[in-house]
């Protein structure tokens, strides 16, 4: 049996709920038998590791942990895990990857070693990385993993010349994009968005896990001339719903959004329109470590042209728009040639329903801490 798989599909059914912690996955096995396993809890609450020696009790004595992200070694919200399984007996632990967080990195690892418990790193560790990517890039520089997602007819249009969408993508797509929905800490989309289609913006179809209701991702509306109207369904759901503005805002307006529960954010002006980057940074500051572009073609525009993005997921049905003044997924300034596009890397495709799912990340680039 391959335990690590095991701990890793674990770690995925933390995705979503335990931000800004990473989603880990732990596996306690005597004797060829699972005596213990858990994945990490709300921040504040025991994590992986600790949750699986708890079920374990006395039989994690002399057992092997597999665990998909190195054990913490210091004490933050949760005393260290580190500590907790020495303590317990275990005497061999299997860690997919080491934790990128500066105060671990590798110091885990040792120190389990350092009280002779054997330590090797790095089973199933390109999985377990995808699982954190956001932890990742959010740990190291403080920015949010910020993923776009469209869904585009075969001639690359998101919507007919009259601006009808509904629906592009079909019905196995749009599971799936609810599924992306519930992973990630933030949904944002921009204000022509709202207008045109009104979303809820919410993650629907994929109900609390582990018997634990799954707090909405924070909605994000990039609005920089303040146009969203107080009648939109974004402010009707469960959770909450930020609006970022570019514009002096009035102390009328900000009582009125916050009269339907919306938190209104003035923001710098970088050509008349939001400053993406630093909202942003805003995000990683508030503890955001991955956001999901649902569109429109201005922001995801914005977006590409200033280097923000880090993957993409499009959605491609086989069906035909057509229609110059039919809108398409990414606007901005773009590229003058063919050479100077941006390019994906670890590029995937696979099949939902009758659509193609393609996702790929961005071609890495020095990027400056938030």
């Amino acid at each position: 049996m391959d335990y690590m798989e095991q701990a890793l599909s674990l770690a995925r059914l933390a995705l979503g709920q335990v931000s800004p912690n990473p989603a880990v996955g732990a596996v306690i096995v005597n004797n060829n038998e699972v005596v213990g396993q858990g994945y990490t809890q709300s921040p504040g609450f025991p994590h992986a590791e600790v949750v699986a020696l708890k079920q374990a009790g006395e039989r994690a004595q002399g057992g092997v942990m597999y665990v998909t992200l190195e054990p913490c070694c210091y004490h933050g919200r949760t005393p260290p895990c580190t500590q907790a399984i020495i303590a317990a007996g275990i005497t061999e632990v299997h860690l997919a990857m080491r934790d990128p967080n500066p105060l671990v990195s590798g110091r885990g690892k040792d120190e389990l070693e350092g009280e002779g418990v054997r330590a090797y790193v790095g089973e199933h560790e390109a999985e377990a990385k995808q699982i954190n990517e956001a932890y990742t890039k959010f740990i190291t520089i403080g920015m949010p993993f910020v993923t776009v997602k469209f869904a585009i007819s075969l001639d690359g249009k998101i919507a007919t010349k009259s601006g009808d969408s509904k629906w592009i993508s079909c019905e196995a797509a749009r599971k799936q994009v609810h599924n992306l929905r519930y992973t990630a800490d933030c949904i944002m989309a921009g204000v022509n968005t709202v207008l045109v289609d009104d979303p809820h913006l919410t993650a629907r179809s994929c109900g609390g896990r582990g018997g634990k209701a799954r707090v909405q991702p924070l909605r994000v509306i990039v609005d920089s001339k303040g146009r969203t109207p107080l009648t939109a369904r974004v402010f009707g759901e469960p959770g909450k719903t930020l609006l970022a503005s570019a514009k002096s805002v009035k102390l009328e307006e900000k009582e009125a959004y916050a009269q339907v529960g919306a938190e209104l954010l003035e923001l710098p002006s970088a050509e008349g329109r939001v400053d993406l980057g630093k909202l942003l940074k805003v995000l990683g500051q508030r503890e955001i470590t991955s956001v999901l572009v649902e569109g429109g073609g201005i922001l995801l525009g914005s977006l590409f042209d200033h280097g923000l993005v880090d993957k993409v997921i499009a959605f491609v049905a086989p069906i035909i728009i057509g229609g110059k003044e039919a809108k398409t997924a990414v606007s901005g300034r773009g590229v003058d040639k063919v050479i100077d596009s941006l390019k994906l890397e670890r590029v995937s495709v696979e099949k939902l329903g009758e659509d193609l799912m393609v996702s790929g990340y961005v071609s890495a680039k020095p990027q400056k801490r938030g």
